[in-house]
């Protein structure tokens, strides 16, 4: 048999032979057949491949060691060859994206590309090396797979894990499929497809199924999706292990089928409560906790193999039912063991999210408790808000576990700009420095939703690659030249205008919602922008100046739109004010004046945003529906895509908390919102008589739940030029928003 050891070993064979005859290292690499290249090289190649088809040719990649313990990759020029150096693909990949970014002034984002590359490539001086000092590189959290990435195929995918390996990511959250692995341990604790089909939840809600926090809402799952989803899985895990990633996989928690108590009623089985759903957890002291454990690793790694990385995350937002110390103890060694028994290499990825959602239950020595459930060099923390509330210093540094410094930067994927660079580049540098900090090993870039801010993806990536951190002023200006294309004057002032506004602080949505999206009402917005909208409109208007010159680049279409967006959307709540005081007043010229224009705006900014693919509604609903095989499947599928993005659960507990400024949603739900309440406050200007608020808020709740079993189509492809309409919106609206008080 030929292993990969055995290749390696031919290879190595033909180089010294290739060698010998006088043959250029760089033509022989050329010309060693494809089954001789090494696992890793080819990987590499391959995205090359994908990512600058015109010029892979003129990239070589070879295989080198780990840099003293660290993953490391090298550039330099070989004749008209850039050779990338790397001790995996992942390595490889990043060094190939450090030299289109720094050499070429290229740039691949999740939000727009710039790929215009040079016909002649740079030359690199020397040798470059770049290792990392983050053993682990995390990306993705349970919740970006229903707010991001629920309704995904493979081409989405493949592009996101393009956009990993480039960025340095090696430990990816890998939960594709889990469904699959669900049905299967459902069918052997003798479970039916009805109890099944009650605790599988639709599509975007499966993650918080798998945090534990529901069963079944959304559903029913069809089975065409378990199915697929199960070979989408299979496909995301072999690209990502091909790579020299090492994906996160789920591991069981005690979080139970609703109906489980029925096949095993003397299962001692305890109720908890996230927001307006219950959910079952089996005791850890059960011995049904272990055999269902064995059963969920046997059935995942049966189904998707395993690299003894589990996720797992019992009590993400819940209470607990007990804080008796010697159960939290039992619960974390129930979880390791049953993780361990099965996979002896096993390693807990936790998220500590829970220790600083509720501060009040997790005490210290309750923190100490559960956490000293798990060997040291079996479990790593992620810290998940280490940017605004960390909580290494209120742990001792998890008690000596391996831990990562995180990123949330966006929940539920809401459209805003903004994010706390200063708070990165500086945070990260100050943990590293302090000694305390040994146990630190990596960092996490853990959103919610892959969101709308390229910069901070770019930014949190790169400060794994950092010894000595950075000038955050002259990365911000060497990020603007390589975002559209070369150096210019205005981009360079926008761009540092946008670093001392939006990306000078932590903002996690909150702060940057407009009053479009805001449910109706009068009173004032209870969030205050931490900055001035007239130097963000200062930088919209920058941007446009070099229209000539970039209009044509993607990347900067995108961040025309988005900033232009948000500009418009925090002159909103100026309207919205006017509305406010036309109202206090009994002015019902000027109340309808300042609605109207307050509606105009919103409708604006639908045409602005309907520019872009990222901003369609309909594009997201489209995405859904293809799922389904029978008409009711692509119902239940359109259904979940709508609710997802509104009401979200059966009440308004979490209502607009994953809201999107979308084009067809600005138009078909937010306006109408704000449409049926201004004609309620008109009518009381004209007659005197108030209106009824309650029955008000009733009806438009009634309304707000038939939208999302309306079957409207909405655009799912780009309409009109991006530059060319936000000039249009600039001239109405921006004198109007920098003389504005």
């Amino acid at each position: 048999m030929i292993t990969y050891k055995n290749l390696r070993l031919i290879a190595l064979a033909s180089i010294l032979i290739t060698a010998a005859t006088s043959i250029s290292c760089n033509e022989h690499i050329a010309k060693i057949p494809e089954t001789i290249v090494s696992p890793a090289v080819k990987s590499a190649r391959d995205l090359a491949g994908r990512i600058v088809p015109d010029q892979a040719d003129n990239f070589i990649f070879e295989e080198i060691a780990k840099k003293d313990g660290e993953d490391v990759f090298e550039l330099e020029t070989s004749g008209d060859k850039i050779v990338v150096r790397g001790n995996n693909g992942v390595s490889m990949a990043m060094g190939l994206n450090w030299y289109l970014k720094e050499f070429c002034n290229v740039n691949v984002s999740l939000r727009g590309n710039n790929l215009n590359l040079p016909e002649k490539l740079p030359i690199v001086e020397g040798v470059l090396r770049k290792t990392s000092w983050a053993e682990h590189r995390y990306f993705l959290n349970y919740c970006a797979f229903g707010y991001s990435m629920p309704w995904w195929d493979w081409s989405q995918w493949e592009r996101l894990i393009d956009f990993m390996a480039l960025n340095g990511v090696n430990a990816p959250l890998a939960i594709t499929g889990q469904e699959a692995t669900w049905q299967a341990v459902c069918k052997r604790l003798g479970m039916d497809d009805d109890q099944i089909s009650d605790f599988l939840a639709g599509p975007p809600y499966l993650p918080f199924g798998w945090m534990g926090c529901l069963d079944g809402w959304g559903g029913p799952l069809p089975q065409s999706w378990i199915s697929s989803h199960e070979v989408l899985g299979k496909k995301i895990l072999e690209r990502e292990r091909s790579l020299g990633m090492v994906p996160i996989q789920q591991g069981f928690t005690g979080h139970v089928p609703p109906t489980l108590s029925k096949e095993y009623p003397d299962a001692k089985i305890n109720t908890i409560k996230w927001t307006e759903f219950t959910s079952d957890v089996l005791d850890p002291l059960d011995p049904l906790f272990q055999q269902i454990s064995d059963i969920f690793i046997e059935e995942q790694t049966h189904i998707f193999g395993t690299d003894h990385m589990y996720a797992a995350d019992p009590f993400i937002e819940m209470q607990p039912p007990s804080g008796d110390l010697d159960y939290l103890g039992n619960l974390s060694k129930a979880i390791y063991k049953g993780m361990s028994k099965s996979d002896p290499e096993a390693v807990w990825v936790f998220q500590t999210w829970c220790f600083s959602h509720r501060r009040d239950f997790w005490t210290q020595p309750r923190i100490k408790a559960f956490l000293d459930g798990a060997p040291n060099d079996k479990m790593i923390c992620l810290d998940l808000y280490t940017e605004n509330k960390p909580m290494w210093n209120r742990t001792e540094s998890f008690y000596g576990k391996p831990w990562l410094w995180c990123n949330i930067q966006n929940f539920g994927d809401k459209v805003f700009l903004g994010g706390g660079l200063n708070k990165i580049s500086d945070g990260i540098v100050e943990v590293r420095q302090n000694p305390a900090n040994v146990n630190l090993k990596g960092l996490g870039f853990v959103n919610e939703g892959l969101g709308y801010n390229p910069i901070v993806q770019d930014l949190m990536f790169e400060m794994a690659w950092s010894e000595e951190g950075i000038d955050l002023k002259d990365w911000v200006g060497r990020y603007a030249e390589y975002r559209y294309g070369g150096p210019n004057l205005d981009i360079a002032r926008a761009w540092n205008t946008l670093k001392e506004t939006v990306y000078s602080a932590p903002m996690d949505g909150y702060a940057s919602l407009s009053m479009i999206t805001n449910m109706p009402t009068l009173k004032k917005a209870q969030n205050v922008m931490p900055y001035s909208n007239k130097r963000l409109a200062s930088a919209w208007e920058d941007l446009l100046k070099a229209s000539d010159e970039f209009g044509d680049v993607d990347t900067y279409k995108y961040d025309v739109v988005n900033i232009a967006r948000q500009v418009l959307s925090n002159h909103a709540a100026v309207l919205h004010g006017e509305m406010a005081s036309a109202y206090d007043e009994g002015n019902l010229k000027d109340f309808e004046a300042t609605s109207q224009d307050f509606i105009q705006l919103a409708l604006d900014l639908d045409e602005l945003l309907g520019t872009r693919e990222e901003f369609l509604l309909g594009k997201n609903l489209e995405d859904a529906k293809r799922w389904g095989v029978t008409p009711e499947e692509k119902s239940t599928l359109e259904w979940n895509a709508r609710r997802m993005i509104t009401l979200w659960g059966p009440t308004t507990r979490l209502n607009d908390y994953a809201l999107k400024e979308w084009s067809g949603l600005i138009s078909s739900y937010y306006k109408v919102r704000w449409k049926k309440f201004i004609d309620e406050i008109q009518k009381e200007l004209q007659n005197g008589k108030s209106y009824n608020e309650s029955e008000f808020k009733n009806n438009l709740i009634e309304w707000m739940d038939d939208w999302s079993d309306a079957k409207d189509i909405y655009p799912h492809e780009p309409k009109g030029e991006s530059v060319a309409i936000a000039k249009k919106l600039w001239a109405k609206y921006g004198q109007i928003i920098l003389t504005t008080n």
